[in-house]
């Protein structure tokens, strides 16, 4: 089925195909395993290989690191995320930053959290400070099953929870327990930065299926899981985040959850639902989650870093018995167990203070900043900008008029003072120069106004360059065309993998 893309302009959405006989080629990205010095070549351990790419060794430098050839292979494809390289600049005051995903922890009572925090720490000082249980606190799990109530998971048992160091750590244990090096994991295309880098640490590949504004696409995902193992790959999980995307911003329509399930009841496929967004929804009350269609199919992450504090660094995984039993030895071996202190806190949290309310209030400050920022692209954007409208969340995704490269438009921005994170940190085989992800999560509703004036002006600046040379330095950007379209570019939530049309514009 040819592949369903988007392309949101002001005032409208148009929906465009992608021919049949252009469907994109399948992309493996594999992590780099070779130590220093082994021959470079296509499908050998330490090239990084992509479709259509030369292969790369990464180099060593062992005279500027005496210890250069004692690290484990793993190691070597190891980098600063997009995110994490920007950190140094988001904080310079001058800085109007469209970067982080930071909640406004600035909300809460912070009084009140203050206190609460305090009373535990006297009251029940021995417990608090002494080490835990490796799968949680059993109040915090009883109250966790309460929250995922929220969202159609009435099934839930405290038995089945593993309390984890944000959700960022059970997602990382996960993948532990399920792949070994050269496994392949399905993910969306574009996919959470975070999520690759867990999967990059663990040597396994990764094979993006495309979304549109309606999120995954089913036929997709089932032609990549048929073709995958039609070639030998052994598929371990297919990696989603159904509920206001990082960093696409959609959300994935009841109908094609119940056809993604289904598909994976069909193949025998599990699938990892991360779902830290899921309660902060703008339009409606919160979408039944895939994991309450299937309690043995899909294993649930959730954490509270978006509805109460990213600080405490408190999340979870809710998966079946058996999962659960390898999860919390893998726990063990990685912390010894979860700190106690934080769970305490999230515990009484949700016992003492109207959390419900306050996510309420998180909803409502979010949707104020959303507006601010469509209000603001509608208005500044020049023509051939494009983003998605996202429905909750904290973040809308952009895409650059024709032959513009965010990546290497980013230093022009930040000498405007605006920062985002581009596109290609988002994607495991090198797409996305063309997208940006824009949060609208911290800034307050005039900032983001400032910071989008900003952006739009950098962005033109870049359209008068690209206008007067008819060219531009884009690196290894694709742009990809609809058929018949000429040289007009086709607007997508995201390429799974454009190289097909590299040399067709």
């Amino acid at each position: 089925m040819p592949a369903r893309f988007l392309m949101v302009t002001p005032g409208r959405l148009l929906l465009g195909r992608v021919g049949e006989a252009t469907t994109p080629l399948p992309t493996l990205v594999k992590v780099p395993t070779t130590p220093s010095g082994s021959p470079a070549g296509s499908g050998q351990p330490g090239t990084h290989l992509t479709h259509g790419a030369h292969p790369h060794v990464v180099p060593r430098h062992p005279r500027l690191d005496p210890l250069a050839d004692r690290y484990a292979a793993r190691t070597h494809g190891m980098k600063s995320s997009e995110i994490r390289a920007l950190f140094s600049v988001v904080s310079r005051p001058e800085v109007v930053s469209l970067a982080g995903g930071m909640p406004a922890v600035t909300a809460l009572p912070l009084d009140a959290v203050g206190s609460m925090i305090g009373e535990l720490v006297s009251g029940m000082g021995a417990q608090t400070l002494q080490y835990g249980s490796g799968q949680g606190d059993p109040r915090l799990r009883e109250r966790i099953c309460d929250v995922m109530a929220l969202e159609g998971i009435t099934d839930a048992s405290p038995s089945e929870v593993v309390v984890t160091v944000g959700s960022q750590q059970g997602l990382d244990l996960v993948t532990r327990v399920f792949c070994d090096p050269g496994d392949v994991i399905l993910a969306e295309g574009p996919s959470y930065v975070g999520a690759l880098g867990v999967f990059q640490a663990a040597e396994a590949r990764v094979r993006h299926v495309p979304m549109d504004e309606h999120g995954l696409i089913p036929e997709a995902l089932e032609e990549a899981l048929v073709d995958c193992r039609a070639n030998g790959d052994r598929v371990k999980f297919l990696y989603t985040v159904p509920n206001f995307h990082n960093p696409a911003g959609v959300t994935l329509s009841e109908p094609r959850r119940e056809a993604i399930v289904a598909i994976a009841e069909k193949h025998d496929l599990l699938i990892i639902e991360d779902n830290p967004y899921g309660l902060l929804g703008f339009e409606h009350e919160p979408m039944r989650a895939l994991r309450a269609r299937n309690n043995q199919r899909v294993v649930y992450l959730g954490s509270f870093s978006k509805t109460f504090s990213p600080g405490l660094r408190v999340g979870w995984v809710l998966a079946p018995l058996a999962v659960r039993e390898k999860l919390v030895l893998a726990t063990e071996a990685q912390v010894l167990c979860p700190p106690s202190l934080t769970q305490y806190a999230v515990a009484r949290y949700l016992d003492t203070q109207p959390w419900r309310e306050q996510i309420k209030l998180f909803t409502e400050l979010y949707r104020e900043r959303r507006d601010a920022t469509l209000e603001s692209l509608a208005a500044l954007m020049p023509a051939g900008t494009a983003w998605t409208r996202p429905d909750g969340g904290f973040y809308v995704w952009l895409k650059l008029p024709h032959g513009l490269d965010a990546k290497l438009m980013q230093p022009r921005a930040v000498n405007a003072h605006v920062a985002y994170v581009p596109g290609i940190g988002f994607f495991a085989d090198g797409n996305g120069r063309e997208f940006m992800r824009l949060s609208y999560c911290y800034p307050e509703p005039d900032q983001i106004r400032e910071g989008v004036r900003r952006l739009a002006r950098v962005i033109e600046a870049e359209l008068d360059l690209h206008s007067t040379f008819d060219t531009v330095d884009t690196g290894t950007f694709r742009a990809i065309a609809r058929p018949g379209a000429g040289d007009a570019a086709e607007t997508i939530v995201g390429p799974a993998n454009s190289d097909t049309y590299e040399d067709r514009r």
